[in-house]
């Protein structure tokens, strides 16, 4: 077993990380709100489901972030529940934002919160739960917006080679993380697509995925010669061996025939990078910075990465540069005789 992962298969993270503080009981906050806030938290949960669209995982952070903000106003005199949601205003906002940084939280997840906080405030507003928005008025500090390390060409090319030699006795197993490492590094999909593709999604003969990502949104990604020789030895060799009831359409698959799960994609991930000489520690999420930033760095444009990687502004593509630019420093520093 590699160092890169536990016995349970969880990521085992070098460094020093500051420890993280406490995760509340949410479902025990939210069982003890009051009736009429119990309500409008249901409400709400269902609104972000269905009529926005957004992600299981979206949706819970969402819906437990303002069980969090809910539990602290019912409390907030001691005597829960003390106030009601129609007393929610500016103050209790900001005093649930201070309580969180005084708790330790940080700067990207207090931006998170806040966000959260007024999408729900805007909500509650235009539905009649408050009489005004106090939400619009929260400011929260700007998120530390920074990219993990990725995976320089060589070693990406080295990543690859590996994968392809460890497939090299057609074990079915092999074959699958060799198709899947591909088209993760090819595409810069999340891991979440991934996992959810099926096999119809593969259009050989143009060689394009057709992937949902965010909110349902469906994009169309191109994949290269490598990738798609890899998914056809594991459409061909692979898959018919681990094919089983529950397979359904699904495209890559779990050792039991099952879709494959995104916590094992991340394993295999992981494990992989780490027989990489000199490779930081990495996941799925790693490989798409990579692939966006050697996109980049091959001269794409970032409306075409933007859209490659599914990314709902531009803003969030241009952080790529700045990895980029930082090459390009550390390359004038070691090369320029001036530098």
């Amino acid at each position: 077993m590699s160092s890169a992962t536990t016995r349970t298969g969880a990521t085992a993270r070098p460094g020093g990380h500051r420890k993280r503080p406490p995760r509340p009981d949410l479902r025990a906050l939210r069982d003890a709100l009051p009736e009429a806030t119990h309500g409008a938290v249901a409400d709400y949960e269902r609104h972000l489901s269905l009529e926005r669209g957004l992600s299981p995982h979206t949706v819970r952070a969402y819906v437990g972030d303002v069980v969090s903000l809910l539990a602290f106003l019912t409390a907030a005199e001691g005597e829960a529940p003390a106030r009601s949601l129609r007393d929610l205003d500016i103050t209790q906002l900001r005093a649930w934002l201070a309580g969180q940084r005084t708790a330790g939280v940080g700067r990207t997840t207090l931006a998170r919160r806040a966000a959260a906080a007024r999408t729900f405030t805007a909500w509650a507003h235009r539905t009649g739960f408050l009489q005004s928005d106090p939400g619009g008025r929260l400011a929260a500090p700007r998120a530390h917006r920074t990219l993990p390390g990725v995976l320089r060409a060589d070693q990406a090319d080295a990543l690859m080679t590996a994968s392809a030699s460890g497939a090299a006795d057609r074990n079915p197993v092999a074959l699958r993380d060799r198709a899947l490492i591909e088209v993760l590094y090819a595409t810069g999909i999340r891991v979440s697509e991934l996992c959810g593709l099926d096999v119809g999604a593969v259009d050989f003969s143009r060689r394009v995925v057709t992937v949902v990502g965010k909110g349902d949104k469906e994009r169309t990604v191109p994949f290269g010669v490598p990738a798609a020789a890899a998914l056809s030895e594991w459409l061909e060799e692979g898959r018919p061996e681990l094919i089983g009831e529950r397979s359904g359409p699904a495209l890559f698959l779990g050792v039991r025939g099952k879709r494959l799960d995104p916590r094992a994609a991340r394993q295999v991930v992981h494990e992989a990078v780490a027989a990489v000489p000199g490779a930081l520690d990495m996941g799925p999420h790693g490989l798409r910075h990579s692939a966006a930033t050697h996109l980049l760095e091959g001269g794409a444009d970032l409306r075409s990465v933007q859209e490659l990687l599914g990314h709902a502004t531009l803003a969030t593509t241009q952080l790529y540069t700045h990895v980029t630019v930082d090459r390009l420093k550390a390359i004038h520093d070691r090369a320029h005789p001036r530098a």
